[in-house]
């Protein structure tokens, strides 16, 4: 494994003021009672979604975009509107984005820390300091306001900022420490476009799959996708539907509360994406293909089970490629872990056994999201064996993405 770059002991305040300035050890440092209690260092632990801030390096981003048009205007709205340097040609609300304002970590709005200059981007140093603290063996890394990419108004530009974040990631961010991995993003917009991004870097040792960013408004089996999942099942790569907030739909315009937003718009998009996989028989087209869905917590899938069984039981000619029930294709499935909805023990315990969580939950810790998850939240559960939670912790992220790339 390669070296953790610093070791500068941090100063704890005892009674934290979190800014988007506060030192990523410090916020982390009392998952150091976790480590101790539960003997984390000794464990195999892959955190499955963590994020960066992709527009803190906005500019560099905008100067790869390949066509040459959209980059240039990319390039004169950063000169003109100054204030939307690192907000140009993006589809981010950012007047709408109250999960920073007024939430428990604004930390995730912009990581401002002080940062040593040196040969490695900051970005690099910031993962490090929260593999660290969490005693973390590997992190997988996503943008952040990426994530509605696909709420976008023109496809083109879509398509172009996705491009060329996948060039600035790959070309700064990843092969400085072999523990930092990605799945990365796809220009869903433009299948021909995401064959080519699969082609450029399924072999990259630090990409272990490929994702869609599922606030979206698409149908994820309609026919110009299948070359997709066809070539993803032939390199045996995984594909991961990565959750996110709108406020612009249908649903959530008529919601006057983040909070309402938030609760809902993460698992509706990755319901209607599943619920479209499941029916229109994917998972038998492509057998082989490993799915994961991603930060939309769990407990809508004992619904989505018993809905989707119901539905089908009744109407079965209207899923004729199926050859059992959709909570079966369900069980084959991955899930990660955050935000593990857990005010209830009873109804956890069953949403776990549900779905066969020792065999197909991935922690993560959504970090540095306000409402990220520890490592020790899985070890509290008490209902789970000793191995279930080695498996959820690490065993079954070596079991999607191979073990040759989490050695």
């Amino acid at each position: 494994m390669t070296a953790i770059s610093e070791n500068t002991r941090v100063r704890v305040h005892p009674t934290q003021e979190i800014t988007t300035t506060t030192d990523t050890r410090e916020i982390l440092a009392n998952a150091a009672a976790d480590n101790i209690e539960y003997d984390l260092e000794s464990m195999f632990i892959v955190d499955v979604d963590s994020h960066h801030v992709e527009t803190d390096s906005w500019p560099e981003i905008i100067e790869l975009v390949e066509d040459p048009v959209i980059r240039d205007y990319g390039i004169r709205e950063m000169r003109d509107w100054p204030q939307a340097s690192h907000l140009a040609l993006s589809s981010l609300m950012a007047g709408l984005n109250f999960q920073d304002t007024g939430g428990r970590v604004p930390h995730q709005a912009h990581l401002g820390e002080p940062v040593p200059a040196g040969p490695l981007h900051r970005d690099v140093t910031l993962v490090e300091r929260a593999m660290e603290a969490m005693k973390l063996n590997y992190q997988v890394v996503f943008p952040q306001p990426m994530l509605e990419i696909g709420m976008h108004p023109s496809p083109e530009t879509a398509t172009q900022l996705m491009m060329a974040y996948n060039v600035w990631f790959t070309t700064n961010i990843l092969g400085k420490n072999g523990r930092i991995k990605t799945m990365l993003g796809l220009p869903f917009e433009d299948p021909d476009k995401s064959l080519d991004t699969i082609a450029r870097y399924h072999d990259h040792p630090d990409v272990l799959g490929f994702l869609v960013t599922s606030q979206r408004h698409v149908g994820v089996h309609s026919n110009q996708y299948m070359p997709i999942y066809a070539e993803l099942e032939r390199l045996g790569m995984p594909i991961a539907f990565h959750a996110g907030p709108t406020w612009g739909d249908t649903m959530t315009s008529t919601m006057n509360r983040f909070t309402s937003v938030h609760a809902m718009s993460f698992v509706t998009c990755n319901m209607t994406h599943l619920t479209n996989w499941l029916i229109n028989g994917i998972p038998e087209r492509f057998p082989n293909l490993k799915t994961i869905w991603v930060e939309s917590g769990l407990a809508w899938l004992p619904f989505m089970m018993q809905r989707l069984d119901h539905e089908y039981i009744l109407r079965s000619s209207d899923a004729p490629l199926l050859r059992k029930r959709p909570s079966d294709y369900m069980r084959d499935m991955f899930y990660t872990s955050q935000p593990m909805e857990w005010t209830d023990t009873a109804l956890l315990e069953a949403t776990l056994t549900a779905i066969d969580a020792e065999n197909s939950l991935l922690w993560s810790s959504d970090w540095p999201h306000w409402d990220f998850d520890l490592p020790g939240r899985i070890m509290q559960i008490p209902f789970l064996s000793d191995q279930a939670k080695r498996n959820i912790l690490g065993g079954n992220a070596r079991k999607v993405f191979g073990h040759e790339k989490l050695s």
